[in-house]
């Protein structure tokens, strides 16, 4: 598939763009370049079997991916200055001192 210059001006208009003449004929190519990589990624196997790349070498092992809880270097209690059944206790805010 090949972008023209009509298209490009199709486009602009559609999305009401003001676009200069100077301007035309980088877009026009820009645009085939676009369609250029979609086109790429229909050559990658939809089925699963194309291997997935992992930068660094092949020795890389990546780790399970787990859910799992991280344990804190501290409790909570540690970290606050006041704290009970498992609540941080601040003090109020002036504004809600008539409440």
């Amino acid at each position: 598939m090949s972008i023209g210059l009509e298209d490009v001006l199709h486009v602009a208009k559609l999305a009401e763009l003001a676009v200069r003449e100077s301007e035309l004929s980088r877009l026009v190519d820009q645009m085939n370049r676009i369609v250029d990589y979609v086109a790429t990624l229909d050559q990658v196997p939809a089925d699963g079997t194309a291997q997935g790349f992992v930068a660094g070498p092949d020795a890389v092992v990546l780790r399970e991916d787990v859910e799992a809880a991280v344990p804190l270097a501290f409790p909570p209690s540690a970290m606050a200055p006041e704290f009970a059944q498992g609540f941080f206790l601040v003090p109020r805010h002036g504004a809600m001192e008539d409440q």
